[in-house]
């Protein structure tokens, strides 16, 4: 178990999935957490949770906050500053998906999807780097996917936003290296979370997939336990990682199993 006393984290999407499993496991570790997200009743639960299972002298906060809105998340990070001036981890968590064939996805919802999942993302992590940078220290996380690595049928826009998302970690990690500041990619296959009631219109993706979903709870443990460690990615289920090596060394194969194993939306 990581030791977070005296450390401050970040979490945005900290109101459900991941973002709220990652907040949680942290209070455990006894980080003080700045929780980030829209529905603030949602938010104050996991507070209160956070305050449930975390240490003593630990001081969680909330802020509600649009990840599709530069403005609020300009204001949601001073907001952070004045909570507490030095932040040690931020885990970007905050997104959305949509499962449909592209040709028929309302446009204006992909276009908010690129908002929240990509530009929301680089913006909160652009003010809070610069901090990080100042302080010689400090560790980004991004929530990507697998679907960035390996595209299936009816996750095409989705698909792009967190290939976006894994270019983006890529390059920013090189970038902070000298600095200090770690950036680690988080790449997911299906979790159980309740991120399927937005994405899965029918209702039987979870069900379709249930031999490989990842337990939501496993990987957030896994996900804090590796904060302050300078690791690139985490790539779970394991076999999906062996899966998009082979991807790229078989792309034509790769396709069909894409097309036809992958097919399960």
């Amino acid at each position: 178990m990581a030791n977070l006393l005296n450390q401050t984290v970040i979490v945005t999407g900290a109101s459900s999935g991941i973002g709220k499993d990652v907040a949680i496991n942290a209070a455990k570790c006894g980080a003080n957490l700045i929780l980030i997200a829209r529905n603030e009743d949602n938010l104050l639960q996991v507070k209160n949770e956070c305050i449930r299972v975390g240490a003593e002298n630990a001081h969680h906060e909330y802020l509600s906050v649009d990840m599709s809105d530069p403005e609020q998340i300009a204001v949601g990070v001073e907001k952070a500053y004045e909570i507490n001036e030095d932040i040690d981890v931020l885990v970007n968590a905050a997104g959305f998906g949509d499962f449909s064939n592209y040709l028929e996805t309302d446009f204006g919802k992909i276009e908010k999807m690129f908002r929240v999942n990509v530009l929301g993302l680089m913006l909160m992590t652009r003010l809070v780097a610069s901090k990080m940078i100042e302080n010689g220290r400090g560790h980004i996380f991004n929530v990507g996917s697998m679907a960035g690595k390996i595209t299936t049928p009816k996750s095409a826009a989705y698909a792009a936003t967190k290939a976006a998302v894994i270019a983006f970690s890529d390059g920013l990690r090189l970038e902070l290296k000298p600095f200090g500041v770690y950036v680690t990619t988080i790449n997911p296959g299906p979790v159980n979370t309740n991120f399927f009631n937005v994405a899965d219109h029918d209702g039987n993706y979870l069900d379709s997939v249930k031999y490989f979903v990842l337990d939501p709870d496993k990987l957030a443990w896994e996900i804090v336990n590796t904060f302050n460690k300078n690791k690139r990615e985490i790539n779970r289920p394991r076999y999906m990682e062996l899966a998009a090596v082979l991807y790229k060394l078989a792309p034509s194969l790769g396709d069909y199993f894409a097309a036809t194993l992958g097919n399960r939306k």
